[in-house]
């Protein structure tokens, strides 16, 4: 249980490639929106943080976590970014709801990875309270919008090397 003892959003900053240029996606979930815009937030200022333009950060919203991967790919397919980072957060209930859509957004998530040419970066939460959400949100656990977008920096360069 590495998350309960530290902060996993602490990085090595020297080790993340430069923005500058390159156009990202973000997708963020309104359902659980206090936790979500918070991951937003994360993602945003450290991709603003990292040279990528305010002007080349596209945000979508969509309604719930299962609409993420519909949007990505509208987004690969229509925005031309460079890279893609989906946001959501599913909280466990009474039902296995949680179960078919954490399942469906990572399949898909995987899927658009597989068939496209740009990184999709998983940023969905899947927690069993809400409280555990939102010390991934900013809180003790720090924010996994900040590691998103680290993660999509990191990929983006990745894949510039392979061009």
């Amino acid at each position: 249980m590495a998350t309960a003892l530290s902060n996993l959003s602490s990085y090595d900053p020297t080790a993340v490639a430069d923005g500058k240029g390159k156009r990202v996606g973000i997708v963020v979930s309104d359902w659980n929106s206090s936790v979500t815009h918070s991951l937003l937030n994360g993602a945003t200022n450290t991709l603003l943080k990292f040279g990528v333009s305010a002007d080349d950060i596209i945000i979508e919203h969509v309604p719930g976590s299962f609409e993420l991967t519909y949007a990505a790919k509208v987004m690969i397919e229509k925005a031309k970014v460079d890279s893609v980072i989906i946001l959501g957060c599913v909280i466990q209930g009474e039902t296995p709801h949680f179960t078919f859509v954490c399942d469906s957004v990572t399949e898909g998530a995987t899927q658009l990875n597989l068939k496209y040419d740009i990184p999709v970066i998983f940023g969905l939460l899947t927690t069993l309270t809400l409280d555990q959400a939102q010390a991934r949100a900013g809180g003790r656990h720090g924010n996994k919008g900040d590691e998103a977008a680290i993660t999509a920096l990191k990929m983006m360069e990745l894949h510039s090397r392979y061009k």
